[in-house]
Order: C-alpha cells, then structure tokens, then sequence
C-alpha cells in the first residue's frame, strides 16, 4: 500500500491515456464492491469513501497546484491520476471517477466557474423558460476528454470497480437558479413554487444531461455510477416526491437500462431516505445523521452505502473503529452493505486514519 506518490506534471498525451476499453478484468465482476450493490453476497463488506481523491492527499495537492479544479476535470491524464491516487494508497475497494456537479453544465457551454472558497458561480443565473432553452444538450462530443479518462482507468484497475459520477438534478438546478452556493434554496424554490412549468423544464433538461454524462462514463468502461444530491435535504417529502423525485427517476432510470447498479446519495435526507429509494436505486447512500440499522427499513429491498460521521477520522484510533464495527454490525441485516463515511472526507483529514479504517473493515468478519 503506497503512502506517497512523487508529482509529475501530467498532460493529455500522458502515456497511461488509452485510446479504448481494454475487455474487463476476469474478476471485476465478482468484486466485494459490486456483489454488495447488487444485493449479492460479498466475500467481505467492501469499503470506499466519498472524496477519497482530494484534498486530504498531498499527492493530489501537488499534482493539482496551479491547477483550476475544472480545468483538471477536463485533463484525462490529470483526471486519471487523481482517480487512481486512493486506490494506491489505501487498496479501496471501489474508485470514485474525480469529477464535479457542474462540470457537464461547463462541458455544454455554461459559462461558470469554481471559486476558491466559494464553489461553483454562474455568470447569467437561469430564470426564464428562455434561459433553460438556452441550455444545450450533452452529447459524447462535448466530453471527449471524460470517454478518454474512463477509458484510461479501467485499464489501470484492472478488478477495481470504476463507479462513475453525476450530481442530481434538484442540487445542480439550484446553483443554475442561485448562481452559486445557498443555505436556503429561496430563489430555487421561488421557481418551484412559482413557476412550475419553468422549474420542470429545468429539471427535464438537467435530468437529460445527466443521464448522458453517466452513459458516457458507462460506455467507456464504468462498473456503477452514483447519482450525488447534495441539497435534497432543503426539501419536505412532499415537495421531493411531487417536483424532484420524477426528474431524478428518470436519470436513474436511464442509468438502469445501462446495467449497472445505481447509488443514490443525499445529504440530510433521513425523510427521503425511502423515497431515494423508490427513484430507482440499487443502492441508497445514508449520511451520518441517521442511524444505519434505522435506516434499512426504510430503503426497502436495496442495499445501503455509509455511513461514519466523517469527523469520527480526528477521534483517537480505537473510538473510530469501535463506532465503524457498530455500523459493520448494523450493515448485517441490509440485503447489501457497502461501507462508507456519510459524507466526503474532510480535507484536514489524515490520510493514515483512511488507512487503518480501511485496513480495520477489509479485515472485519462478516
């Protein structure tokens, strides 16, 4: 298991950027990681963490200074690299494709930006029907790049599963309506509430972008994807299930028809858990608020992904894994558990506590 990587300055033409999908790696599919999202039985609970490829590496922080975020999300060796850095150091069980929510939005034609400190802007934020027509659709020619990293990757993981990534339509909707970041959802739910046949529209075409971007990154060799929703939780169930939910069953759906298990993850969504579930999910991520073994009931037959309090990683060595073996416990009576934080993992994190965590659960008897 590596603890560090030297930089290198990568580029596009980098030697380790493929130009197609070698044939899968014999034992990809019998993979702790993809047994467990099937609802198969795995031969251990497989673990993986969400932002495992970030800023809490200083492999990454070297490769990615001087670099903007998008701009690396655009640079398949870069890209590759960055995917590749965690299941290196800590044998994960899954990588996570390094992308971001807004990333197709910028792909087509948007024009925004990642601000240091902020998250993504929106110049010209979307408010009228005539805004959201503006919109192009994605198709595989805006994201040649995304085809060539992919490609790239399951050649290198050989039996780790790739899982690819989209943020869900409700959370990349509300920076397209906000113009960037917001606590409060007003002017996204100002449209919801107010002008419906406007906020669908929305939704319709962010549902169809991201049902594309996740075909592409399946198409080129994706064994999962997950659809991240990261304001959900803004929402009451009722408003979910009438104005959010049909859009992000859709992208699912679409997903569904690719074969491969879908994860469906929100924030501070203990209300929607059942409902995520209902969306199309093979797999509902469950953050740390929520108890797992309260959670499994409600998800219905499905299995579940999570779910440590990401800030448990600061907490001496002993109390982490004594709360991870509680949820490891829990997991047993899931038709599928894929062990995980219940969100990303904080930048000050120190990557060696990632690395007895991972250790602690690939070694936990089931």
């Amino acid at each position: 298991m590596l603890t560090d990587v030297p930089p290198r300055r990568l580029t596009c033409e980098d030697s380790s950027v493929t130009s197609s999908v070698a044939a899968p790696h014999p034992g990809l599919s019998d993979s702790p990681f993809l047994r467990a999202a099937r609802g198969e039985e795995p031969s251990r609970t497989p673990v993986w963490f969400m932002r495992q490829a970030g800023r809490s590496l200083p492999e990454y922080l070297r490769v990615r200074e001087g670099v903007g975020m998008l701009e690396s999300c655009m640079d398949p060796a870069l890209t590759t690299e960055i995917t590749l850095q965690p299941v290196r150091r800590y044998g994960v069980d899954a990588a996570i494709f390094f992308s971001d929510i807004v990333l197709p939005l910028k792909a087509v034609g948007v024009d925004l930006d990642i601000v240091a400190g902020v998250g993504p802007v929106v110049a010209s934020p979307v408010r009228t029907m005539a805004d959201v027509e503006a919109i192009p659709d994605l198709t595989p020619d805006h994201v040649p790049f995304i085809t060539e990293a992919v490609r790239s990757l399951v050649s290198e993981l050989g039996a780790t599963p790739l899982i690819g990534f989209a943020g869900a339509p409700f959370t990349v909707a509300s920076y397209l309506v906000e113009g960037g970041p917001s606590k409060e959802h007003a002017k996204t739910k100002a449209m919801m509430f107010g002008a419906p046949d406007v906020w669908d529209a929305l939704m319709h075409k962010i549902g169809g972008i991201a049902a594309a971007y996740l075909s592409v990154q399946v198409a080129a060799g994706a064994s999962a994807v997950q659809l991240f929703d990261s304001w959900a939780g803004a929402l009451t169930p009722e408003d979910y299930r009438a104005s959010v939910m049909p859009h992000s069953a859709r992208v699912l759906a679409a997903a569904g028809e690719l074969g491969v298990p879908r994860i469906h993850f929100g924030v501070g969504t203990s209300n929607l858990l059942g409902l995520m579930g209902e969306a199309g999910a093979d797999v509902v991520g469950v953050d740390w608020r929520t108890p797992l073994e309260a959670a499994i009931p409600l998800v219905g037959d499905r299995a579940v992904q999570g779910n440590l309090d990401p800030t448990l990683v600061f907490a001496p060595t002993e109390v982490m894994l004594s709360r991870a073996e509680a949820i490891l416990e829990a997991g047993r009576s899931a038709r599928g558990h894929i062990f995980n934080l219940g969100h990303g993992v904080i930048p000050s994190t120190d990557p060696d506590q990632l690395a007895r965590l991972t250790e602690f659960v690939q070694g936990w008897q089931r």
